[in-house]
């Protein structure tokens, strides 16, 4: 055991996960000499998403913690959907999240020695070629209480499977035609022991050997023995490969020459209520419009939580607070955007930001005047300093903080009503101007000179305080208020309706002529902000120097319990 683990496990007060405890235990024995490695191994055929995130933090996590190493292997043994555009993109989730590998590798840098493997197992009698259609293959698997029956071909001459194999790889023998199956137990409890199949014929190039190869490894094949090329130690995978297990370990057991050997272990998979995970499902949203692209911000992927806003100190801190169980759970989305709301009031700037803005004039205050008021930049960080706001005779304020004929609980602007507009003065409403329509266009207030913030009258009560933006400093902006994209908890639960049935039609609403204060001219894609009382919002990537877009990353306060 190195140093730096000794002092890890020494010093690690807090309670560990089941796989830190493993990892803990397999050093204090002396498991492998002492190393700790993992892997990270997604198949590039999309964006990563938030389930993916998971994966990414306790490979490179354990790696990271215990002074170990975790390589980024691509799992591109299927190039029917994979591309370079998703590898790209891997990497740069990656990075986002604040991890960085050791080594790239790619399962297809083990084509050779996986094809070898497959001969190996041919001349020792181990697997075979079957000439079944994949509807038969799967019927005479039987079931998980009735045994399966032996292929016609299971017996097949160890010369004539070899041969055949060959072909599968030359072109010559046409998708669908051939597979290559091991030959295991067709009587075995455990259904990926009944003689799976380990290669199939494939006529599409692959993004990096190109047509080298006809034939390619099925998963199953491929991952153990990637992972024993490769010395991991600790092979990490969410809990569906529980029954895949045996088979990893019976294909390493007939690879291995020495006493090495991965061991794999399963964890809880992320599961969020209102969101959709499935790679085909992301794929069908992007493919048919629903959602501008994979990095959509109401995507679940990575990239669209980026867009959106979302910090990779906060997925962070969601994964630790989740943990990593052996029991499958949907949590809430409300525990996500809680941890958004969290890490943002922390290190997010207060601006003013007005949506649905409605012209506020302080008639008592002189024409042409500006003042200059002072503002915090964040109260929960006593190091961002503060900046000036210009405040002038005439303001912005939201739509929603007037009302003509207000209830009884109402504390902002209505006749009569006096509120504190935001680092600046009490007033009190006098009136409102409306159009031929009856929509309020303009409302007037009067403004308490000693009322400025900061100065001793200041204290004077009152119920309300909103905020505001002075009409000739304002910066127009586009805002677009993004919200979940489903309406119901468990899209995938209703099998009677497809998820396009559950799509919720006001996940985004874009507002037009919204007004924000000019401090932000000089805001740059990605840069996150509180808009006082409305939420956490962040520049888009598709604002201009002359447009300025806002996302709305997560509103103050859960809304749609209020709904429910």
């Amino acid at each position: 055991m190195s140093e730096q683990q000794n002092t890890q496990i020494e010093e690690n007060k807090k309670s560990l996960n089941f796989i830190e405890q493993i990892v803990e235990n397999d050093l204090r024995e002396g498991k492998n000499n002492g190393k700790i490695q993992t892997r990270f191994p997604p198949e590039p055929n999309g964006y990563l998403h938030i389930g993916h995130a998971k994966a990414i933090c306790i490979d490179f996590g354990i790696a990271q913690k215990y002074g170990g190493v975790c390589n980024l292997r691509f799992d591109d043994t299927n190039p029917v959907k994979e591309d370079v555009e998703y590898v790209d993109s891997i990497m740069e989730d990656i990075k986002w999240l604040g991890y960085e590998w050791e080594n790239v590798f790619y399962a297809s840098d083990y084509f050779q020695q996986l094809w070898d493997f497959a001969v190996q197992l041919i001349k020792d009698d181990k697997a075979y070629i079957d000439e079944q259609s994949a509807e038969e293959i799967a019927k005479q698997k039987g079931t998980p209480t009735t045994p399966g029956t032996n292929s016609p071909y299971r017996n097949r001459p160890v010369e004539e499977s070899l041969s055949l194999f060959e072909k599968m790889n030359t072109g010559e023998i046409p998708e669908g035609k051939m597979v290559l199956r091991a030959k295991i137990d067709m009587a075995s409890s455990n259904m990926h022991f009944r003689d799976p199949i380990i290669y199939r014929v494939l006529h599409i190039a692959h993004h990096r050997t190109g047509t080298t190869w006809k034939a390619y490894p099925m998963y199953d094949f491929a991952h153990g023995q990637s992972d024993y090329f490769e010395g991991v130690t600790h092979s990490l995978c969410t809990l569906e490969f529980v029954v895949h297990r045996p088979l990893y370990d019976w294909f390493i057991d007939e690879l291995a020459t020495d006493d090495y050997r991965p061991h794999q272990y399963e964890f809880n998979k992320l599961q969020f209520t209102y969101t959709l995970l499935s790679k085909r499902n992301l794929r069908a949203m992007v493919e048919e419009g629903i959602v501008s692209g994979w990095d959509d911000p109401r995507m679940p992927t990575i990239s669209g939580l980026r867009r959106r806003g979302y910090t990779p100190n906060s997925i962070r801190i969601l994964m630790d607070r989740i943990g990593y169980t052996k029991f499958d759970g949907i949590n809430d989305i409300e525990l996500f955007e809680f941890s958004i709301r969290e890490d943002l009031n922390k290190c997010a700037t207060r601006v003013s930001g007005v949506i649905d803005p409605i012209k506020l004039v302080l008639t008592n205050y002189p024409e042409g005047q500006t003042e200059v008021m002072q503002a915090v930049n964040n109260p929960e960080d006593e190091t961002a300093g503060s900046r000036e706001v210009a405040f002038s005779r005439e303001l912005w304020i939201e739509r929603d903080d007037f009302m003509e004929d207000a209830p009884k609980k109402y504390f902002r602007l209505t006749p009569g009503n006096e509120v504190r507009l935001k680092n600046a003065y009490i007033v009190k409403c006098t009136g409102c101007e409306k159009d031929e329509n009856g929509n309020v266009t303009t409302v007037y207030a009067e403004y308490d000179p000693q009322t400025r913030s900061g100065m001793p009258e200041a204290d004077r009560k009152v119920k309300g305080t909103i905020h505001w933006v002075s009409v000739p400093h304002s910066i127009d902006a586009e805002v677009r208020l993004y919200d979940r994209l489903f309406l119901v908890e468990d899209p995938k639960g209703d099998k009677d309706k497809d998820f396009r049935e559950l799509l919720n039609p006001d996940s985004l609403i874009v507002k037009t002529g919204c007004k924000v204060e000019a401090y932000l001219k000089d805001a740059k894609p990605f840069d996150n902000f509180q808009f006082q009382r409305i939420g956490y919002f962040n520049v888009d990537k598709d604002s201009t120097d002359k447009q300025l877009i806002f996302n709305r990353t997560v509103s103050l306060k859960d809304s749609w319990k209020k709904q429910c």
